[in-house]
């Protein structure tokens, strides 16, 4: 049934859907920026921007964007490089996207101008016209820096299309290393956002033949599609590693379940123990497909959560299986086997789905958090059902093969030691057994100690770990473990940056790298929105805008009114009407100000009288290398600022939609998560045999995600969306290793704290063993793919195997030797009837009829 489930539901993958919006994914859900950027539309569309689509200045739209520079750091504002630069824009201008029956060119796409032109960067006509300067041979031709002014008076911002820029005195140009051009583009139907999307990959081929032909030069391409064609590209890249991965585990899977004795090997157990985590995990997938999910390259850590979850499940139910009576019935083993294992594995299932249950729930702010809990959620609770039925069934089948002396692999009948005598040396190793009558009654009967980890664990580590001179340096190395966790803790920073989740080689990178290095000076344009009518033209109310703005590079005609107002002396008392009409005045006659209506909004009265219902400034602050850091501290500066100035106004750009609140957003799926954890830890402590099980629990996963947290930051990895969420499994993952051990340790009576130590570890930690191994082997390949998303998943997901391997193997075992619970306390709690139980004794009679006589009492 899980088979045939699996095959159904795995089908609909031929009609699966790629999330296309990176934005909706990693964007904060509940974001104000999405709200004032809804309210910057409605006042400001771009169709009237015009002359003021500086770098994202109010919504990416589709674009075409490129940095030119040098191998040489030359200056390309030289003669060469700015006739090449003027070359390669006339052969953007020239890109055509054919379409049936017409081809559409830059000219049929672009925003257009007043005149019905086609926008282009400022800084095309700086160059045009330093041109025709060098041309006439004229030198009173100055470039100034960040703000410059053309031919025809209009002052204009280049500190986005100059970069790595060098200044003589009064902000002259002398040099700049980088120049960034533009193209914008309309997409204001389906056909044309199709065209437009089509331009944008024949601009990136146009500027890669360009380089080709001028290899002197370094030119950088980026479009409104490369951040979501290098997100999910991180799925293309990763496919062979994938499939190595795969290969991996399975051939570790099916070594770490052989033993020599070919009767009570079970390599095909280790196969079919993945082959359950596989069907899961496509189940799962193939009910989000069908419920209208789409796939995003986050999910490729969904593998690794249930590799890591469900091979312990089956390892564990193997290992318990070890510990049955081989003259058993194989019902009377399997009940043995579930009643032993499948408690615990109930638990920490339940744990996952409700982990990973508040992470898919409406409270997650960060869509792709949500979408990857809410498949998680799924894909475990049909590895459980499957663990239940699929592989509980393939182990009542090699069961039947054990107790009929069959071959593991080959399924045939194993001769007897006197009939294999005869047979070549080949034969004899290939058909190694060990038959139950071979035994002496004075020998111990459990024939699965011959088990390479069962041998190693019983008869080296459980001895050395315990060592009276090895139990001080466990515990120095776990203080050493514990300071570089809290030094690595103090420095943890949130990781806004979308080049984070991106394929490594891809344009992205590149783009933001060069970005980052020659634009870093300024940071990107904010809007400075004021949507309320005030009183425009009284004085008082300018000094107010203009102290809202006092510290940044001003870049607006509605600034440069104001301060020409001020020059003009104007009374505090000049009458509503009079400035109306200077207005008309300054749009009519004065040339600078022949494009001041872009950052007003006009609204008729009666009498014909004009009121001034909003206006816009746009503020550049100059900023310094940690740019990201900054330019939030700005946004939260600037919002504080709105809510108690007198002037109502808010700040955008579109980078805020993704750094606002993003701190709380990608937090609040771990800390809820944490939350709950403790509180079923807490509430489950009433519920078990010993609540010291959840205090050692609880004090154990704070440990390890106090170490994975601290370590992840030293190793570089920030705290991101993939972060959070490999933190959220971390929880689990922890919880699965230990509390087996844990609960036997605790609930053992009698002898000493040492003994049940051994004990634990005999008998939990090769399962423990095996699935660290087959885990850590299959994240191996994952660390060699060309992506940024799988470097961190990578990075967390091994840290967390590594801690949590620490503690079961290390630290517990020493820990727990000298620490409560008591052993002596329980020894002493005796019966008062001083009654002690016998071992059953079974008698078989020749009918195979089992008759069991057991006395209970002496």
């Amino acid at each position: 049934a899980p088979v045939l489930i699996s095959i159904l539901l795995g089908a609909s993958f031929s009609r699966y859907q790629v999330e296309e919006s990176v934005e909706h994914l990693l964007a904060p859900t509940h974001s104000l920026a999405k709200i004032e950027r809804n309210l910057v539309d409605s006042l400001f569309p771009v169709n009237r921007s015009k002359h003021r689509l500086y770098s994202d200045l109010q919504t990416p739209g589709r674009y075409g964007r490129v940095i030119i520079t040098s191998f040489r750091k030359a200056n390309m504002l030289d003669q060469h490089h700015t006739d090449l630069i003027l070359k390669l824009h006339s052969a953007v201008t020239r890109i055509q996207v054919q379409r049936p029956g017409f081809n559409y060119t830059f000219a049929h796409i672009c925003i257009l101008n007043n005149d019905k032109t086609c926008i282009v960067d400022d800084i095309v006509h700086v160059l045009e016209e330093l041109k025709a300067a060098r041309s006439s041979n004229r030198t009173n031709f100055a470039i100034t820096y960040p703000i410059t002014h053309l031919k025809d008076g209009r002052e204009v911002y280049n500190g986005h299309q100059l970069g790595g820029v060098t200044v003589h005195s009064k902000d002259r140009v002398k040099s700049a290393e980088a120049i960034q051009l533009t193209y914008y583009l309309q997409a204001i139907n389906s056909l044309n956002d199709m065209v437009a999307e089509k331009w944008e990959s024949i601009f990136c081929d146009t500027v890669e033949l360009f380089q080709k032909s001028n290899r002197k030069v370094k030119m950088y391409p980026f479009t409104s599609s490369s951040l979501k064609e290098d997100f999910q590209k991180t799925s293309r890249v990763s496919e062979r590693y994938l499939i190595t991965s795969l290969v991996l585990v399975v051939t570790l899977a099916i070594l770490c379940c052989s033993m020599q004795d070919c009767v009570r090997s079970k390599p095909w157990l280790g196969l079919l123990g993945l082959l359950t985590v596989t069907l899961a995990t496509l189940t799962a997938a193939g009910i989000i497909n069908l419920t209208g999910g789409k796939y995003n390259s986050t999910f490729l850590g969904i593998p690794f959560v249930m590799l890591g979850h469900g091979l312990y499940g089956t390892f564990e139910m193997l290992s318990s299986w070890r510990k049955t009576r081989e003259d058993q019935h194989v019902k009377e083993r399997t009940a043995a086997v579930f009643a032993d294992s499948m408690l615990s594995f109930s638990l920490t299932t339940a744990m996952y789905l409700v982990t990973f249950g508040i992470g898919a729930s409406p409270f997650t702010n960060i869509e792709a958090a949500r979408i990857f809990c809410c498949n998680s959620c799924i894909a475990i609770f049909f590895n459980y059902l499957y663990v239940l039925s699929f592989y509980g069934s393939s182990l009542v089948f090699t069961g039947y093969i054990e107790n009929n002396y069959q071959h593991s692999i080959f399924c045939r009948k194993v001769p007897k030691p006197e009939v294999l005598q005869e047979k070549p040396a080949w034969y004899r190793f290939l058909l190694t057994a060990k038959f139950s009558e071979d035994t002496a009654d004075t020998e111990e009967s459990n024939t699965y100690e011959s088990h390479l980890l069962v041998w190693f664990l019983k008869r080296y580590y459980c001895d050395w770990i315990t060592n009276t001179y090895v139990k001080p340096f466990v515990v120095l190395f776990y203080l050493v473990y514990i300071s570089f966790a809290l030094m690595g803790y103090l420095q943890v920073s949130e990781g806004s940056d979308l080049s984070n989740i991106v394929a490594t080689a891809t344009r992205t990178i590149e783009y933001t790298t060069a970005q980052q290095k020659y634009f870093s000076n300024y940071s990107p344009v904010i809007g400075f929105y004021i949507y309320e009518s005030i009183e425009y033209w009284n004085t008082s109310v300018q000094e107010d805008v203009l102290e809202y703005t006092k510290g940044f590079v001003r870049i607006s005609w509605f600034e440069s009114y104001l301060n020409y107002l001020r020059k003009l002396n104007i009374s505090t008392g000049l009458p509503k009407k009079n400035f109306t009409d200077m207005l008309r005045n300054s749009f009519l006659k004065a040339p600078q100000f022949a494009h001041f209506s872009e950052d007003i909004i006009f609204s008729k009265k009666y009498n014909n009288e004009v009121d001034v219902v909003a206006s816009r400034m746009f503020l550049v602050a100059k900023t310094m290398e940690t740019k990201r850091e900054e330019l939030y501290d700005l946004l939260e500066t600037l919002r504080k600022l709105s809510l108690t100035s007198k002037v109502k106004f808010i700040v955008f750009n579109p980078s805020f939609v993704y750094m606002d609140r993003y701190a709380s957003s990608v937090g609040a799926p771990l800390q809820n998560s944490c939350i709950s954890a403790l509180f079923l830890l807490f509430f489950s402590a009433f519920l078990v045999a010993d609540s010291l099980i959840n205090v050692w629990l609880t004090l154990t996963v704070a440990s390890v995600e106090f170490g994975v947290i601290g370590f992840m930051t030293l190793w570089k990895v920030e705290l991101d969306c993939i972060s959070v969420l490999c933190l959220i499994y971390g929880i689990n993952y922890t919880i699965d290793n230990c509390a087996p051990l844990l609960s036997t340790f605790v609930l053992g009576k009698e002898f000493t704290r040492t003994k049940w130590v051994k004990n634990a570890l005999e008998v939990h930690g090769v399962a423990i063993l095996q699935s660290y191994l087959c885990y850590i082997v299959g994240l191996i390949p994952l660390a060699a793919v060309p992506s940024n998303l799988t470097r961190t998943l990578f990075r967390c997901l091994f840290l967390i195997a590594l801690v949590t391997f620490f503690h079961c193997f290390a630290i517990l075992p020493v820990i727990l030797t000298f620490l409560p619970p008591s052993k002596k306390k329980r020894k002493e709690k005796k019966n008062p009837e001083s009654r002690e139980e016998i071992e059953c004794v079974e008698m078989v009679d020749m009918d195979s009829t089992r008759v069991v006589d057991q006395i209970t009492t002496v």
